[in-house]
Parts: structure tokens; sequence; C-alpha cells
């Protein structure tokens, strides 16, 4: 065996987030490979949630629907679970919870209980821990560091019950070894202390402070606003100014405020908040103010599923503001580019004034995986602001439609911007020629980005017939699927930046006898940009919008289908 796939399922409150943390950590300490994702309903308390573990001898970085493990924390996780568990399913739980169901293979464990006796319930998810570290055959010792490690700040009490509670779990899954032929054994794992974990939201921010980042003004919605507390957490030792805006409104206009002042700024939020801020987007493209927004999607419309995944803004995104200016859009697809990809946007907006997209969405904030210690040496930021002179033109009509950007008190000139269309000086004007000159000037700028656009990821065989086509957070999932193909004949060709479009997609896409677009919505949305920008009409989808990211096996499913021209 080369992995294990353990899943908790309990309710909200019940400290599962505590396990995937604790044991994530000890995984990775015990040299394995570690992915870790959730599921979870909008509410404080109750409902039924779920996380996901892959331990591996091997790099993972998908969803999978298999679960070896299931430790049932509530009386509904087996029904919330049911189409993922199978009879090879272990599953663990209180009596009362998994009721004897003799579908699958159970063994009770009374967490509450056990908890009870070591002084609060509050343990039962530690002594989870143990639990699972046991059959895992993971070393003692590498989970009481954890521990100690985990509560430092707690007092010596707190982290004393705390490794109680660890032992009492760890000896029980050394019994289900010894005396219930429980065995999950998997391959020698190797030494990965050089890499670390973090997730796509703290991916974000990092990557956002390695740009410069020195403000953001946001309005808390989820799944965007942990780039909001971490840059909160952690703005005294980067001198970066965290706002949180009475609303979205204010948060944009906070940061294009801030950008003429000539900070680095950026705003966060998802699909709703976005539809306030998109006035502010249109302002920006009329005064040619760099901007770059974290946009997180989830499904909508209107308050839709505040706390799942789906990759339904892309138009949004787009198409949102009034009017015709240029914008960037990044969609990345592994944790490790959305750091450098967030770095260069703040960058690119800064040198061409333009908005920049980094959409992502709640599947890619909220899982993490181990990654490469991320490098600072090749990270150059440069600002591209001037000392004006008195005869200071803020929107100077320029070959390449970039006109120079003055801060105000940087230098004699005046720096004039106005929401109006406007002359070379800023002041407002009606003269339809200027208009024109403006307009064109404008767009000359989509010219020079298109210089810089980032390349789509190719994966597998030059010489393919069949081509999958994806982007944004669907790459680990993708590219793990296409080993479990029944037809080898298969590559990948996915998109970090979705607008403008590289020039070479089309080749790409020529060059396949047949080609399949997945994405996480109901209308492709990305195929009929392909089709908008290429002419290249993409005929077989592998949709999902149920709220959930795909799983390794349902790509696999819908492509076999597809490959053996079966109905979709």
């Amino acid at each position: 065996m080369s992995e294990v796939s353990i899943v908790l399922c309990g309710e909200a409150g019940q400290g599962i987030q505590t396990v995937e943390k604790v044991f994530t950590n000890i995984a990775k300490k015990a040299g394995f490979f570690v992915f870790s994702t959730k599921e979870y309903m909008s509410r404080v308390r109750g409902g039924s949630n779920s996380t996901l573990i892959r331990i591996s001898s091997e790099p993972v970085a998908a969803y999978i629907d298999r679960i070896d493990i299931l430790i049932a924390l509530s009386e509904y996780a087996l029904e919330h679970l049911s189409h993922r568990i199978s009879k090879k399913t272990l599953i663990l739980g209180e009596k009362n919870h998994i009721k004897n169901n003799k579908k699958y293979k159970i063994i009770e464990i009374s967490f509450s209980h056990i908890a009870k006796e070591l002084g609060s319930k509050v343990f039962s998810n530690i002594i989870a821990v143990g639990l699972i570290s046991a059959l895992c055959r993971i070393n003692r010792i590498i989970t009481k560091d954890e521990i100690k490690s985990f509560f430092l700040k707690k007092k010596k009490i707190v982290v004393e019950k705390n490794i109680n509670a660890l032992d009492k779990g760890y000896d029980i899954g050394l019994d289900l070894i010894g005396n219930k032929n429980v065995r999950f054994e998997i391959s020698s794992p190797h030494n990965h202390h050089d890499e670390i974990i973090i997730n796509g939201t703290e991916a974000i921010a990092l990557g956002a402070l390695a740009g410069g980042c020195n403000f953001i003004s946001s309005y808390p919605m989820s799944p965007s606003t942990g780039v909001l507390t971490f840059l909160s957490q952690h703005s005294p030792d980067f001198n970066c100014i965290v706002e949180q805006a009475e609303d979205e409104i204010s948060a944009i206009n906070m940061a294009l405020g801030a950008w003429y002042a000539g900070a680095r700024a950026m705003v966060t939020t998802s699909g709703g908040g976005y539809a306030l801020m998109t006035e502010g987007i249109s302002l920006a493209g009329m005064i040619e103010s760099p901007i770059v927004i974290h946009l997180a999607q989830r499904p909508a419309p209107a308050t839709g599923l505040p706390t799942r995944t789906e990759q339904a803004d892309l138009e949004h995104a787009l198409y949102s503001s009034h009017g015709e200016f240029p914008k960037i859009i990044f969609s990345p697809s592994t944790i490790v580019n959305g750091f450098y990809l967030t770095q260069k946007a703040f960058n690119l907006a800064d040198k061409y004034q333009v908005p920049v997209y980094i959409l992502t969405d709640q599947y890619f904030v909220d899982s993490f995986y181990n990654i490469p210690n991320l490098s600072l040496r090749n990270i150059r930021n440069k600002n591209y602001f001037v000392r004006t002179i008195k005869e200071y033109k803020r929107y100077k009509i320029t070959k390449n439609g970039i006109s120079p950007r003055g801060i105000p008190g940087y230098g004699n000139g005046i720096v004039c911007v106005d929401s109006d269309e406007h002359d070379e000086l800023g002041h407002i004007t009606e003269s339809m020629d200027i208009r024109k000159e403006m307009v064109d000037k404008r767009l000359r700028k989509f010219k020079e980005i298109k210089k810089e656009i980032f390349p789509p990821i190719f994966f597998g065989k030059k010489d393919y017939n069949i081509l999958i086509v994806g982007w944004g957070s669907t790459y680990n999932t993708l590219k793990e699927a296409i080993s479990f193909l029944k037809n080898k004949d298969v590559s990948l060709l996915h998109f970090n930046q979705v607008y403008p479009l590289h020039p070479d997609t089309k080749k790409y896409l020529l060059k396949a006898k047949k080609t399949i677009i997945v994405e996480n919505n109901s209308t492709s949305q990305f195929s009929k940009l392909i089709k908008l920008h290429t002419g290249y009409e993409v005929t077989n989808h592998v949709l999902q919008y149920t709220g959930l990211p795909f799983s390794v096996e349902t790509i696999v499913d819908r492509i076999n289908l597809i490959l053996k021209g079966e109905k979709r």
C-alpha cells in the first residue's frame, strides 16, 4: 500500500479542523506526503462536515472519493458519506453513530466516553489523532512532539491532558492492529523536512506580500476571508495596512485610493462581494489605476452555497464592469504558482495600470499539501510610477498606451485623475476626438500585455490524439486522473492565465482529434471564451456544479464514457 485515505466526519464545532491540522503535521514530520481538503456546511454548530486526509509515500494533491478509514463523529456521518463508503472502508465510531450497520466494516470506538474519563469530551479529537497515527505506524514520539508544539502557549496541565488523550488513542490503534488484524502499512516514508505545508489561502496572502502588497481593504466573505485575516495577523511584520471596510464598495475605493497615493493594494472577496465592487473596477479602467483583486469563487447566484466550491465567476470577472478596457485574469492551478502568480500580479497591475485578478475557489483556498520551500531568489518587484515635472500629463498619449503614472507629492507636477472622460492632463472633456484617442490609447495596452501571457501547462505525450483542457484548481485532479484512464493517448492542457488567452491555444487544440474540457460550472464558461477568441469549439464537456470539487474517480468515469462514445 502506498497511501491511506482518511476521512473524518462530524458536526461543526467538534474539532475536526484540529485533527486535520495536528495529524497532517505529524504525518509530514514522519516523512509522508500529505494532502487535505474539507467540505462543510454554512453553520457554526451542527450539520455534517467532512475532511479528507491523504497520506502517501508519493506526492498527492487531489481530491478522491475513496475512503480507507472513516472516523464517524456524528450520527449522520454514514448517511452523509454513503456515496463514498465501500466494503473496504474501515469505519470507526460511537455505537449510536454507526448503529452496527451490517453493510459496512465497523469497529465501535467510544471516543466521547473515553474523553469524558480523561476529563472532557473535547479530547475526542486528540484521541482520534492518536488512533490514526498508530494505524499508520507513525512513531509515538513524533506525535507527542507535535501535541507539545500545537499547545505550546497553553497551560502545562492542558498539554498533559492532551498527551494523555493522544496516548489513549494510540493504544487503541495498537490494539486494533494486534487484536483486530487491522492493517494499513504504507510504504516506507522519506525525508521531506525541507518542504512546507500551506493551503491556498496562505499561498495567495504570501504571494501578495512577496509582490510588495502594503494595503488591503476588504469586507469578510467566505471563502476569501482567510487572505484578509492572514495579512491582518502578520501585518506588523510586513508594514501592511489591513482595513476591514464597512462594505465592498468602500473596500474597492479604498484600494484605488491607496494605489493613487503610491501603495500596492489588493482586495479579497467572493462573487456577491465582487458584484458590489464592479463600479469601482470600471473606475479603475477609466482612471487607469492598478488594482489586484483576489476573487475566491463559490456557487451562486445570490448567497448560493456560501461554503462550497465552483468555477462559475470567470465571466463575472471578465464582463462585469461597464466599458471597454484591458484586464488580466489569473487562475492558479497549484499552491506554488498561486504564490508566484499573485506576486507577479502586483508588478503587472503596476506596469500596465490595469485590474489584475487572482481567480481561485473554495477548493483551492481550503486545500493544502507538501510543497518545496518557496524561494524568493528570483522575485523582482519594480515600482513603475515616475517623478513628475511641472508639465506632467497623467494621460499622455503614448505609442504603447501606457501613460506615465505619477504620485501626488512625488515631483512638481499635478496628478489629476477623473472618472469622466478626460484629456491628457486629466481634465474633463466632451471632445469626441479626444474620447476616441483615449479609448484607443487604453486598448493599445493589450498588445503589450499579450507579450507577457503565461503559457498553459502541457502534461503528457507530445503526439496526442485526445486533449483534456482545464483551468484553475482542477489541475492536480486531472493530472492524477490521466494515469487511470483506459486510453493512454491522452494529454492535458491546463491554463493558469485565462485572459488574455495565450496565442498558442488554438495550435494545441487543432492538433487533437478529440478535445474534452473539464469545468466546475454548468455552462462551460471557459470553452465559450476559447471559442470567442480562437473560433475553436470544444464539443465534449465534463461539467459539475453540485458545490463539490471533482474527484479523481469522477473525472476518470466521465472521460472514459466520452472516449467510449457513450452519453456523458
